[in-house]
């Protein structure tokens, strides 16, 4: 299967957000007590992230569309 620049660009915009998002888990983990476990206001932030996250798929499904469009 031959990858072109399109699919190139998929990819690269994907894993970019994938890792945004397991940046974000890394901090959250850090910044709430690691292994100890999760307080109330790291639970909080975690459902705030994975919504982030939600959103943000969504808009690179959107601008991954648009961008397919204007080709």
């Amino acid at each position: 299967m031959e990858i072109d620049a399109e699919l190139r660009r998929q990819i690269t915009v994907s894993l970019l957000a994938a890792a945004v998002f397991v940046a974000g888990l890394v901090g959250i983990g850090v910044t709430f007590g690691g292994s100890s476990g999760l307080p109330e206001s790291g639970a909080i932030a975690l459902i705030g992230l994975l919504t982030g996250f939600v959103l943000l798929m969504a808009l690179v499904g959107a601008y991954l569309i648009r961008a397919k469009d204007d080709e």
